[in-house]
């Protein structure tokens, strides 16, 4: 296992304001694409607001993070989802979610993929590390 590349998973459960936790764990994510490891993330309860586009945090006076967001692809963190049942629970759809990079192929826009609890339950088996924010 010592050449293996290590399998990393990041699970988002918080509001994505009102905190720093999703905000140091998107830093987290970035640094984390320079090493060689598998990256996947994965959006849970609350957190699947962080995934929500068109957010306005002008009258929170924070700046948003959305844009950055939308660069995961290009630092090759395509393995991005969303709970299913927390989207519905929330009211929210696969529309709602934002843009996190581009197919280098076909130019089409990437949104994270919805899933569902066996799914990710299944893929947390086989991590290494999973590290929650």
């Amino acid at each position: 296992m010592a050449g293996d590349v290590k399998k990393i998973m990041f699970t988002v459960r918080k509001p994505p304001h009102g905190s720093i936790y999703v905000y140091e764990g998107l830093e987290v994510k970035l640094i984390m694409a320079a090493y060689d490891a598998d990256i996947s993330v994965v959006f849970l309860d609350d957190g699947v607001y962080a995934m929500k586009a068109g957010q306005d945090t002008s009258k929170l006076g924070i700046k948003g993070f959305e844009k950055t967001y939308g660069v995961l692809v290009d630092y090759e963190i395509s393995k991005v989802f969303v709970d299913r049942q927390s989207m519905e629970e929330r009211g929210l759809t696969e529309e709602d979610l934002l843009v996190i990079g581009e197919d280098e192929e076909t130019e089409e826009p990437v949104r994270p993929k919805m899933i569902d609890s066996a799914e990710i339950a299944a893929m947390m088996a086989e991590q290494h590390n999973i590290l929650c924010f």
